[in-house]
């Protein structure tokens, strides 16, 4: 069984250097989706906001399997300012001199508090807006007039399967991500002819930071004894998705929103 800290095999580099940008990729599930690209042979662009080390991890672990051959780089960009989002795609093609192919968004924020719509403010509403739903919006416009047409671009955005069980205390949260939802279903309709599909991947709870920020014992426990399995879900539960939605083989799932809970809904 291959790592994906292990040289990937000529028979499983499905993605063999198409170029994959993933936001909020230095961490969590954006972490954990681009060492699997990486190891299906994409060249990975590590998109974070503010810490620069975790990024540089990342990419030293996917580069490092490689030789000298540069497969991955960190770049720094706000998702939610336009000119930082164009900069990153300007550097993706600048440094492997190709259009993306795929691109991820999963780089996203919540209320660790956990408040009411009543008891969130206004700048909270409008920070997780700002971030979840602009900020996907904007990476899909930018990816939608840069992917490569005629076959294989991927655009995959996140949402949550909170979207779907409507649960107090994520108000502000689960309204972005419903967004996200309703975007990407009218972006596939608009990509029509261009071969480049567009999902929406939603997982349940996933045992990262944003998850335990906040969490009581209790949120934790809660989420674990609605869940079937029985247990959080793990970033390596999502990687491979991601990764067969991104590849050819997941050319005939398009528009689709999928809740990747293990039952959680």
């Amino acid at each position: 069984m291959t790592r994906d800290s292990d040289p990937p095999s000529s028979s499983t580099l499905v993605l063999q250097d198409r170029v994959a940008i993933v936001t909020g990729a230095s961490r969590g599930i954006g972490k954990e989706i681009a060492l699997h690209l990486a190891s299906l042979g994409a060249k990975v662009v590590v998109n974070y906001t503010s810490n620069p080390t975790l990024a540089q991890e990342v990419v030293s672990q996917i580069n490092n399997s490689h030789g000298t051959e540069t497969r991955a780089i960190a770049v720094q960009a706000d998702v939610s300012h336009p000119t930082q989002v164009e900069a990153l795609f300007n550097t993706a093609e600048e440094t492997f001199q190709a259009q993306p192919h795929i691109v991820v968004t999963t780089a996203g924020i919540l209320d660790p508090t956990y408040p009411s719509i009543s008891q969130t403010t206004v700048e909270d509403f409008d920070n997780i807006f700002s971030v979840n739903t602009k900020g996907t919006f904007l990476c899909c416009k930018e990816a939608a007039n840069r992917i490569k047409r005629g076959g294989g671009g991927r655009i995959i955005t996140f949402s949550s399967s909170l979207a779907a069980v409507f649960r107090p205390g994520y108000g502000a949260y689960t309204a972005s991500k419903a967004a996200v939802e309703a975007m990407t279903k009218i972006l596939a309709k608009e990509l029509k002819g261009t071969g480049i599909t567009a999902n929406c991947v939603a997982p349940g709870p996933i045992a990262t930071e944003l998850f335990f920020a906040g969490a009581t014992d209790e949120h934790i426990k809660g989420a674990i004894s609605v869940s079937p399995m029985q247990r959080l879900g793990e970033p390596k539960d999502i990687a491979p998705l991601v990764g067969f939605l991104a590849g050819d083989t997941g050319e005939w799932i398009n528009g689709q929103i999928i809740r990747a809970n293990g039952g959680f809904v």
